[in-house]
């Protein structure tokens, strides 16, 4: 939530769950409030609700058309056979940790000698660097496959080629005009590519190169053990939870509510998941993925790995402790890179501007993507936060929902040394002599796409949580919709209540008690401490409404996106 006076009167309202929303529940079986929300979705008829709410991985697109896949088994298979050594390597976050952990495990399930590896912020930066490629080369591998990195790495790929190494590459970043010296390139988005859907993560890709070298060796093996890491993956890494990613992660969801895997039921005790509680994508995007990242925020990534490889209860608390430690490191130089940048936005007025371009030396650049992501969802514009040593900058770009972030990095390539991502995030690098022209090259950019999104949600996003409706089972049917993230975003309801405290919390942000229908609830604005002395006894609020992560039980939080006037 932005940290803007409240709007008196709210500009505009939506209508009230009518008849046709009500004939909906009842057929149904939901709610008034769900089935509003799915009838401003397009699915009015009941015969289109269930395929919704439970998607199946029977109905996924079939693998056969993904260009690469079948030599990639047959590649993958030869070696299994021949007990070939086989080097797993991956990005630094999170699609490339549980794709790389993914695979390793898989790979050896079926009977690989398999070394993994990850990239390293600081030690080479993303993808196949000449860093890796001698981490590669000194391991004796004769057979590498990359996880989330390798669609842009020629020169890398070639050296790796002409010493001796088959590559094959499984990625889903944007694919340069030129050809990869790859044995197999399985990316979604190569021209000639069959696939039908072209929003897959990279373990998601993973998984289906798995599932196809199974069958090539016609062995017996249960894929579905690993949707846990895929749904971690495809969550953090931004992809669109819709179509098969929306099968895929829903599988992944259900499996995390009761995990099996030693590693992330360590990793949640510490974040203080409550056993058997449902698992929603936002609780996997701020409570899980962070986590996994925050060792390669800090330096090696490779801890949060052998956490997801761990094999015993002692060996993944240990790794979980570690994690967390840096989890709370990672943290606080957030918390001040944080402020530093909010600091220079408001003394020049960047606010005002189309786009907002940050960046210090010093700063640490496995944190500039949270802190523009900070910016972006407080600011409600699209943001590049760079971090500089020494005068050489790494950077990251985050923006509201819609955003169209790589045409607006490709637009300012004159001033990079290099840059790669999707629309809903960016990387880069450049020189710090270059960051006034490229904050003026962005701005530029971004003024001219035709439909930058606002933070903020309209009123025809908006449902009203009806008052006949108990909110704690209306949120137990919010689950129903997920996955809710990227491409399906998680319903904007919005309440009156009576306020029965309102205060500024620690970073500046607000927590309010408030009343519903005779319901408690907790809300929680970021960056909106400011407001509380604003408000009178009743407001209206809009914002997503769910269980209460800190707390626990059955206490429900609503997260703000918007905070109206005092109701008369």
């Amino acid at each position: 939530m932005r940290a803007e006076p409240l709007l008196c009167p709210p500009p505009s309202l939506p209508a009230r769950a009518g008849a046709e929303a009500r004939a909906l529940a009842r057929a149904a079986g939901l709610t008034l409030t769900l089935a509003e929300v799915l009838r401003r979705r397009g699915l009015a008829e009941p015969e289109l609700i269930e395929p919704f709410l439970a998607p199946k991985l029977a109905q996924m697109s079939s693998p056969e058309q993904m260009l690469d896949r079948a030599p990639a088994a047959a590649r993958l298979a030869r070696a299994l056979a021949e007990r070939q050594a086989i080097v797993v390597y991956g990005d630094y976050d999170c699609d490339g940790i549980t794709s790389t952990a993914l695979l390793t495990e898989g790979l050896r399930a079926l009977g690989g000698a398999v070394t993994p590896m990850l990239a390293s912020r600081f030690e080479g930066g993303y993808g196949v660097s000449p860093a890796a490629v001698a981490r590669i080369l000194a391991s004796g591998t004769r057979l590498l496959v990359t996880c989330d990195c390798g669609s842009s790495d020629h020169e890398s790929l070639r050296v790796l080629g002409q010493a001796g190494v088959e590559v094959i590459v499984i990625d889903h970043h944007l694919v340069p005009e030129q050809p990869l010296p790859a044995l197999a390139f399985l990316n979604p988005h190569r021209p000639g590519c069959g696939f039908p859907f072209k929003g897959m993560a990279s373990c998601g890709l993973a998984l289906s190169v798995l599932a196809a070298v199974r069958a090539k060796l016609g062995v017996a093996l249960d894929v579905r053990r690993w949707l846990d890491l895929v749904a971690i993956g495809t969550i953090a890494d931004v992809a669109p939870l819709t179509h098969d990613n929306r099968a895929l992660v829903r599988a992944g969801l259900e499996r995390l509510a009761n995990p099996e895997r030693p590693g992330l039921r360590a990793l949640m005790r510490h974040a203080r998941f409550e056993a058997g509680e449902p698992v929603g994508a936002q609780d996997v995007a701020f409570r899980l993925a962070p986590r996994l990242n925050a060792p390669g925020r800090l330096g090696s990534p490779e801890v949060a790995l052998r956490l997801l490889l761990a094999s015993t209860e002692e060996e993944a608390e240990q790794l979980a402790t570690e994690v967390e430690a840096l989890q709370l490191a990672r943290r606080h130089a957030t918390e001040q890179m944080c402020a530093e940048a909010e600091a220079d936005v408001e003394r020049v007025g960047w606010a005002a501007r189309p786009a907002i371009v940050v960046g210090r030396e010093g700063w640490n650049h496995g944190i500039v993507g949270i802190v523009a992501g900070r910016l972006a969802e407080r600011y409600g514009r699209p943001v590049m936060a760079v971090g500089f040593q020494g005068g050489h900058g790494h950077g990251s770009v985050r923006g509201p929902r819609g955003s169209r972030l790589f045409d607006a990095v490709s637009a300012c390539a004159a001033e990079l040394l290099r840059f790669g991502g999707h629309q809903a995030a960016a990387g880069l690098e450049l020189r710090l002599e270059r960051l006034p022209a490229l904050r003026e090259r962005f701005e530029q950019a971004i003024a001219e796409q035709s439909s930058s999104a606002d933070a903020t949600p309209s009123a025809a996003e908006q449902v009203w949580l009806e008052p006949e409706d108990e909110p704690r089972r209306v949120v137990s049917e919010l689950y129903r919709l997920e996955p809710c993230g990227e491409g399906n975003p998680p319903p904007t309801l919005l309440l009156e209540a009576r306020v029965l405290r309102a205060q500024s919390v620690k970073g500046g942000h607000l927590k309010l008690s408030l009343e519903h229908a005779g319901t408690r609830l907790s809300a929680f604005g970021l960056g909106a401490g400011g407001l509380a002395a604003q408000l009178g006894e009743r407001v209206l609020a809009a914002g997503t409404l769910g269980r209460d992560g800190y707390v626990g039980g059955d206490a429900l939080e609503l997260k703000l996106a918007q905070l109206y006037a005092p109701v008369r």
